[in-house]
């Protein structure tokens, strides 16, 4: 992404989270709290990915939108360790079905593990998050919980149907995008703001503050994906393409090179690479500027995430708010 050039520093996640920290504090102490069983290896299991890290993106979303209300009850740490639970769930299962061998740079739980135990770990996380979930006694938050639970593993069911697809179109990939992920950054937003008793009008923005968002945090690890360093990443780079994907960045190459056509489509059929091959395709996507085509499309999402907080007062949940795209947008460098 030679053209590309930062202006100011990157925002710093830490101090974004500031005004939730002691609350994303408490949600890190409950998803170990409710990852305990008599079954040994649950929590084992827990803990290890736990260990991995993670951003906590959505649980902070939520936390930080039901404080736009003023509400700081244990109904937000709740559902903030239910969110949680629910993307711990998506990626055991989706490296398990992507045969992907490392996440945060350590072991895929499934690589450790087995996929036995990963299936039923990952269908433990779900049952055990709509759990969490019904001892708030919010039917209409649960109904919300399970429809975007649904929109994510239709997500992963279309992705399939689509792995292999050299003729992937924008359009398609980008409604992968939003079910596999950005549903579940606007649920984070809309469930913090009915929490905050905000008003619908408010609750909505948030929701397509978030649904933006999302989107343009999934296109910026499409970007990575051929751009990042391995250690930085914490998985092997051109993971997507080598299990048959085309992300944003390979269709706008297909659409516009024949030479690239050639090289995805024995990529994808392989699935696999050489560094030959590899090395050939970072320069075509160089070449034609791809890569800057494909992060202005994410600039547009930010921005339109951004453009949803206009109505809202201002505060420093807002202010973070704000930071976050930018956060977002930074992680493309």
């Amino acid at each position: 992404m030679t053209a590309l050039s930062r202006t100011s520093a990157p925002p710093d996640l830490a101090q974004i989270f500031e005004p939730i920290r002691e609350d994303l504090d408490v949600v890190e102490r409950r998803f170990a709290e409710h990852i305990e069983s008599r079954v040994e290896l649950i929590p084992e299991i827990g803990r290890y990915i736990q260990g991995g890290g993670g951003k906590r993106v959505r649980p902070a979303l939520l936390l930080m939108c039901a404080r736009l209300g003023r509400y700081d009850g244990d109904r937000a740490t709740t559902y903030a360790s239910v969110v949680e639970f629910i993307h711990t769930a998506t990626l055991v299962h989706d490296d398990m079905i992507d045969d992907s061998v490392v996440r945060r740079g350590r072991e895929a739980v499934h690589s450790r593990w087995g996929n036995d135990i990963t299936v039923l770990l990952g269908d433990y996380l779900y049952i055990k998050s709509m759990g969490m979930a019904l001892t708030v006694d919010s039917l209409d938050l649960v109904r919300l919980l399970c429809d975007v639970t649904l929109r994510m593993i239709e997500g992963e069911l279309y992705q399939l149907t689509k792995t292999g697809v050299v003729d992937l179109t924008e359009e398609e990939h980008l409604e992968i995008i939003r079910r596999k992920t950005a549903y579940l950054f606007g649920g984070s937003a809309q469930i913090g703001a009915i929490l905050g008793d905000l008003p619908e009008e408010q609750q909505l923005a948030l929701r397509d503050y978030g649904f933006n968002l999302g989107i343009a945090f999934q296109l910026v690890d499409d970007l990575l994906d051929y751009t990042a360093d391995e250690a930085v990443l914490g998985k092997p780079v051109g993971g997507d393409v080598r299990e048959g994907k085309m992300t944003l960045p390979a269709i706008y190459l297909v659409q516009q090179d024949s030479v690239a056509r050639e090289l995805l489509e024995g990529i994808v059929r392989d699935r696999s690479f050489t560094p030959e091959s590899w090395k050939e395709l970072r320069s075509l996507l160089t070449t034609h500027r791809v890569l800057d085509r494909v992060y202005e499309r994410a600039v547009g999402f930010a921005e339109a995430a951004k453009r949803q907080l206009s109505g809202l007062p201002p505060s420093p949940e807002i202010d973070a708010l704000m930071a976050l795209p930018d956060y977002v947008l930074s992680r493309a460098f």
